[in-house]
């Protein structure tokens, strides 16, 4: 799931004093800056940047004959759609999430406590999950067109129903799963925030909609461009619902110019056009904030002011949480558990429980991996802090915003070269082929998989680290504990909480991730993502509802643990009941 960022914010420090803020991980402690253990932190994270700089590096590579009868027929195509997708999902993801967040935190109506913890539930659900449940509710057999035509009498030339494989339809599914990005970020600056600017605002003659509009919005404006920004990037790394809906995106183009056409060249200049939309995406959030400052004036905290909303606004409120809850979890789920009772029986069996193997195995060696390799930064950048360090991390960070299509043709890319070129070598000369090494298994998928989301697990290594005073590292230090004895009796049992939070959230994440899987996975080997993108190719929806509705269980539970979060991170007091 990509909550991620989301997650990392919740444990940002609280406002404590800037002598504890300085170096990499929230703290200077001793050991000085640079060296050869900043070294060895960039020589850790230098390979996670390889994807990207093959990808890049296409860009210098004459163009195939099929790059040419692409830009001939369906570039266009790929830039138009993919561009009105990111837009559409932008704005609806912004108003959506905002809306949701401010209601629940600032105001009071029957059903906000319910509200406030499962708006974050359609994370759980991916966007290929959302495509196949809908796509069976509004089709023409549909029990939605079915009830049109039976209670008016209508016949199919007598109406007009939206199309839902369209872009508008895809933007659809991708705004009910990615809104939770906004409504996360959105509602921890929210409870951030100092009542004392909103009680100025509110002397100067500001209503609840005023103070709203005008001061708190400005105030979380980083956060709620930081959940946009998320949900973008998962816009454009999205692979099944634009797949299964039949529009022409560059993830689409990279995986049929992989695949039906076997040309990897072109395939790897259409990621790096992907790439390049990626970078456009960050520049136009970097340069969206300018020289401005958001940081609060004021340390005092006292209890956020409750506006109360009766009568008319209170229904109104209670709608317009309801309505995304409702469209982007409640509904689909219900569907898809219809279905799988009414026919998924067929998809028990050994094969079923081999595909929940297999995707348990790749979600847990890349969560462990992920943790262990995250944990090794950040502790490396606290103990030197400075610019190598922080660049290893940046470097580390790199691969959440790249969409698994394009890690998929990067990690491949020089992973067969390598493949090849040792087989070669040792058939020459030792008479015996090593056959495919790296890309016959698991071993280049899970690389890809640590490319894709180290970065969910250094963010939540990184905030828990900030949060352990420097002062504890020099008593240590003082009673004879080196490094390794600090980190393993003084830090990693007061990052327990981190570290489950980041192993959870990858899991979900390696579970839901398809175009990557398809791209890279061994011969004959599949997940529950796969299987239920198979089945759903095939026209096989009801099949394809049990490993989708496995796949949304298993990513519950680090969201709900997420939400209830979220209530506790305002500094200065507990969240207040309703």
């Amino acid at each position: 799931m990509a909550d991620h960022a989301p997650s990392s914010f919740l444990n940002e420090p609280p406002y404590e004093p800037l002598a504890f803020e300085s170096g990499a991980a929230g703290g200077r402690v001793s050991g000085g800056r640079g060296g050869p253990g900043a070294w060895l932190v960039l020589a850790i994270a230098l390979p996670f940047v390889l994807p990207a700089a093959v990808i890049a590096a296409h860009l210098f590579v004459p163009p195939s004959p099929l790059w040419r009868h692409l830009i001939e027929t369906v570039l266009w195509d790929y830039v138009t759609n993919t561009a009105l997708l990111a837009l559409l999902v932008g704005l609806g993801v912004a108003a959506i999430g905002t809306g949701t967040a401010w209601l629940v935190t600032l105001c009071r109506f029957p059903g906000r406590g319910f509200f406030e913890w499962t708006l974050v539930m359609p994370l759980a659900v991916p966007g290929y999950v959302m495509a196949y449940a809908y796509t069976d509710f509004l089709n023409f057999s549909g029990p939605v067109q079915t009830a049109l035509r039976e209670t008016f009498g209508w016949r199919a030339r007598d109406y007009w129903f939206p199309e839902v494989h369209s872009v508008g339809g895809a933007a659809a599914m991708l705004m009910l799963v990615l809104y939770p990005y906004v409504y996360l970020l959105a509602r921890t600056a929210f409870l951030k925030q100092s009542v004392c600017a909103l009680e100025v605002s509110r002397t100067l003659g500001c209503g609840a909609w005023a103070s709203f509009w005008r001061v708190a919005l400005p105030m979380a404006r980083p956060a709620l461009v930081g959940g946009a920004t998320l949900a973008l990037m998962e816009t454009l790394a999205d692979f099944g619902t634009v797949q299964y809906f039949g529009v022409k995106t560059f993830t689409t183009g990279i995986y049929r110019a992989w695949f039906s056409f076997g040309d990897r060249v072109a395939s790897a200049q259409l990621a790096t056009a992907l790439l390049g939309f990626v970078a456009l995406v960050l520049l136009l959030e970097r340069l969206s904030r300018g020289e401005r400052r958001f940081h609060e004036t004021s340390g005092r905290y006292r209890q956020l002011p409750a506006y109360r909303l009766a009568g008319w606004r209170g229904a109104g409120a209670f709608l317009a949480c309801l309505l995304p809850l409702l469209l982007g979890f409640l509904l689909p789920t219900g569907i898809l558990l219809k279905l799988a009772l009414e026919h998924g029986d067929q998809a028990f069996g050994s094969h079923y429980f081999e595909l929940v193997r297999n995707s348990v195995t790749l979600a847990g060696i890349a969560a462990v991996l992920a943790v262990v390799l995250a944990l090794g930064l950040g502790y490396g950048a606290r103990l030197r802090p400075g610019p190598t360090s922080r660049l290893a991390n940046r470097i580390a960070g790199l691969g959440y915003a790249v969409p698994g299509t394009v890690i998929a043709v990067g990690v491949l890319l020089p992973f067969a070269w390598f493949d090849r070129t040792l087989d070669a070598w040792t058939r020459e000369t030792l008479g015996f082929s090593t056959g495919l090494l790296l890309t016959g298994g698991i071993l280049a998928l899970v690389f890809a998989y640590l490319v894709r989301f180290l970065a969910v697990a250094l963010n939540n290594v990184e905030a828990g680290l900030s949060k352990i005073r420097p002062s504890m590292d020099d008593a240590a230090r003082c009673l004879g504990r080196g490094p390794f004895g600090t980190l393993r009796e003084i830090h990693a049992p007061l990052l327990v909480g981190s570290l489950l939070t980041a192993a959870l959230t990858v899991f979900v994440d390696v579970m839901k991730e398809l175009p990557a899987t398809l791209l890279m996975r061994p011969f004959n080997f599949d997940t529950l993502a796969v299987q239920a993108n198979n089945f759903a190719s095939d026209e096989r929806l009801s099949q394809a509802a049990t490993p989708s509705l496995t796949i949304v269980a298993v990513g519950l539970l680090p969201v709900i643990l997420l939400s209830r979060a979220i209530a506790r991170s305002r500094p200065g007091h507990a969240e207040a009941a309703d």
